[in-house]
């Protein structure tokens, strides 16, 4: 690996290129609210969805999902509300979470739908 500084943003690209292959559309990267980035948002049939993308290499020692804890949540609950707002969006909204790890051997995604809701 080397430079970990350079992990992010592979691991979002990785991302995003895994949910345009899942039939999402991408209608953001990197949308800042404030001081809060919400590292993808895209959409489907019947949502849209704010995606936080977690990368680690092989040798983490917590899984990479758990950084999302309930301060962050609320944080890209709050941005997400704003994005909805002002792009006047009516679909219902959902929160993901992608990991990836990368390995020797490759890399590893993991896609968690509606891995926390806005009731928090």
């Amino acid at each position: 690996m080397g430079d970990n500084a350079a992990l992010g943003p592979r691991g979002e690209e990785l991302a995003a290129g895994y949910l345009r292959q899942h039939g999402y559309t991408i209608r953001d990267r990197n949308w800042r609210s404030g001081r809060t980035e919400i590292d993808i948002i895209a959409e489907n049939n019947q949502f849209i969805v704010f995606v936080e993308v977690k990368t680690r290499s092989a040798d983490y020692q917590v899984h990479p999902a758990e950084a999302v804890n309930v301060p962050k949540q609320r944080t890209i609950i709050n941005a997400a509300s704003n994005y909805i707002n002002r792009n006047g969006l009516v679909k219902e909204a959902r929160f993901d979470i992608i990991t990836v790890i990368f390995s020797p051997a490759g890399s590893e995604i993991d896609h968690i739908e509606s891995a926390y809701y806005p009731t928090i």
